[in-house]
């Protein structure tokens, strides 16, 4: 791997240890104003609205100037979203201005592997930059389980500026006082991204004529035979996921009367079980055998109505785990495929921007349902058998859709297929 490499993942992963540390701070800071159950939840899709309602623009954005420059004003605008939170802005609102950041983030973060990477190496840096940000997912859950925690939140509001009132008195706040500051340090790596040599493409001067090539650029993804299988399965992976983070905690609290901090160590886990996944993966699996991992996403599913039987953290923690293992070892080898795809297509940013939107639209609306059947009184245990059903059931729907086009189109798909081979062995 190129040295510039190194650098890309080690800014992702304290821009994602922050964004998964601020989740579990900013339940915490609801549940500390007896905010309704439902706001926690509506956290989830409130992230990914940014993702949807701008996913026509980031892209572009993201192929006008270079993307190390891109991600520090991405890691910028998190900040501010934090700082509204100390400053009385009411969570939901700052919450959804970060996902603004991590919005705009996205497509430069997973753009510039295409651009500093031979094909050859996309698998492998999936792996890597996968299996990191769930690295950071897992310390970021517990790092922010533990910094609202009695014992490091009673530590931290024990600090006085001398000279200074900050006005933080809960253990959230203390928390996401914290948080701003590993952002920066993200933002700090950020700057010494280096330039791949990539010839940016300039936005237009009138950023509505964006959408007619967004829509064009989603129907050649959702239209090619490779990638609107890589597509729909890793729109629903990431729908799932996004949402299961949050019933994780609320089915650790129902089942096992975990608190928030202890909770957190169970998402973590999951987190766990993703990266060796994700990882071995990157080890095991070429471009051209992405799509035979779809089965996977059958057990996926299968595993998440299983939860609803445990009531032991002993056996909850190893099930855990292997749920996770499906997931990463499900999502890298189809997200390399895609990302293969999109970059022939149409350029790196604007095949991330079509890949972002399909997934946080299905994470938006997935997350949307939660929140209203939560408002509505459904328990965890009643929303994690209708996620079970709806992973299994959809799983089986794409492989049938792919042998459908192997039936139908399969010289197409062969030749699209050595394009993948060839790529990756010779890059």
């Amino acid at each position: 791997m190129k040295r510039g490499f190194y650098t890309i993942m080690t800014a992702q992963f304290f821009s994602s240890l922050a964004d998964n540390a601020l989740f579990v701070a900013a339940i915490e800071l609801l549940r500390s104003r007896q905010a309704p159950e439902w706001q926690s939840a509506a956290l989830v899709p409130l992230f990914a609205l940014f993702y949807v309602a701008l996913a026509p623009f980031v892209g572009a954005f993201a192929d006008a100037r270079p993307k190390g420059q891109v991600m520090f004003i991405s890691n910028a605008i998190k900040v501010v979203g934090c700082l509204l939170m100390l400053v009385g802005v009411h969570p939901l609102m700052a919450y959804t201005l970060v996902g603004l950041g991590a919005a705009a983030y996205s497509p430069a973060k997973y753009g510039i592997l295409t651009e500093l990477l031979p094909p050859s190496q996309l698998v492998k840096a999936n792996g890597w930059i996968e299996g990191l940000t769930i690295a950071s997912i897992i310390l970021g859950v517990l790092l922010g389980g533990q910094l609202v925690g009695p014992y490091l939140s009673a530590l931290l509001l024990s600090v006085d500026l001398p000279g200074m009132t900050t006005g933080i008195d809960h253990a959230a706040e203390a928390a996401i006082a914290v948080l701003v500051g590993v952002y920066a340090l993200a933002a700090i790596f950020n700057l010494r991204i280096p330039l791949t040599g990539v010839t940016p493409r300039p936005m237009p001067s009138n950023p509505l004529a964006l959408l007619p090539d967004f829509w064009r650029c989603n129907s050649r993804l959702w239209h090619d035979r490779l990638g609107q299988i890589s597509l729909a399965t890793t729109t629903l992976f990431w729908g799932v996921s996004g949402n299961l983070r949050y019933i994780v905690l609320a089915w650790a609290g129902a089942a096992l009367g975990y608190s928030t901090t202890q909770a957190s160590s169970l998402v973590g886990v999951v987190a766990l079980g993703t990266a060796v996944g994700a990882v071995v993966a990157s080890l095991r699996m070429r471009l051209d055998q992405a799509t035979r991992v779809m089965p996977l996403g059958i057990g996926m599913g299968v595993l998440v109505l299983a939860m609803n039987f445990i009531d032991n953290v002993w056996v909850a923690a190893p099930f855990l785990v292997l749920l996770g293992g499906l997931g990463g070892f499900l999502v890298v080898p189809m997200n390399a495929l895609l990302q293969h795809r999109g970059h022939n297509l149409m350029g790196a940013g604007r095949s991330i921007a079509v890949q972002n939107f399909n997934e946080q639209a299905c994470i938006l609306g997935l997350g949307f349902l939660y929140s209203l059947a939560t408002g509505l009184g459904v328990s965890a245990f009643a929303a994690i058998t209708g996620f079970g059903v709806l992973v299994a059931g959809c799983m089986w729907l794409i492989a049938r859709w792919h042998r459908h086009n192997e039936r139908t189109h399969p010289h197409e798909l062969e030749r699209l297929l050595e394009i993948a081979r060839r790529d990756d062995l010779h890059g």
